[in-house]
């Protein structure tokens, strides 16, 4: 994925245009520091993977008395934004592999999942972005990722259905 600098306050520029042409009363106190809020959120939260260097992953040797076997991590949070809609999609993944030569440490799946999540995308390139990383720095027997989501863009415009899982 090419990177370009963030910029927060063309951000919130930008946001601040989006409310304008809304026609949104920003005289009204509630919508005062929106735009400076609202900018803050998408820099610092929703899209901080955009701006953050490569995740770096501390991984261990397997012993010689290893008998390789899955390692699990379920329901773990997944929050992301959808690249077609800029609107929230959220649930959780499964992250799985069979280590070969090297481990990581389970907190390590979790922190791997936020990192990957944190920017715009669509669901089917955040799962394979998360296994092949995972691939690339453990170089496991095998490795598997499901992420099972509900996108605000079905459930807020369009179709307008709630509760509806992607996998």
């Amino acid at each position: 994925m090419r990177r370009n600098k963030v910029d927060k306050d063309k951000v919130q520029q930008s946001i601040q245009l989006l409310l304008e042409g809304l026609g949104v009363d920003l005289d009204n106190t509630h919508y005062r520091k929106t735009a400076e809020r609202a900018a803050n959120a998408w820099v610092e939260e929703l899209c901080s993977g955009l701006g953050e260097k490569k995740f770096s992953l501390t991984t261990f040797p397997i012993g010689n008395n290893y008998e390789p076997s899955m390692v699990v991590l379920q329901h773990i949070p997944v929050r992301s934004v959808c690249a077609h809609h800029l609107l929230p999609f959220y649930g959780e993944a499964t992250v799985a592999y069979i280590p070969d030569e090297r481990l990581c440490g389970l907190s390590k799946l979790s922190r791997i999942v936020d990192y990957f999540a944190r920017r715009p995308q669509v669901q089917e390139e955040l799962t394979s972005d998360i296994t092949n990383f995972l691939c690339e720095q453990l170089s496991p027997q095998g490795a598997g990722v499901i992420i099972k989501a509900t996108h605000m863009c079905m459930a807020m415009r369009g179709v307008s259905h709630d509760g509806v899982m992607t996998t």
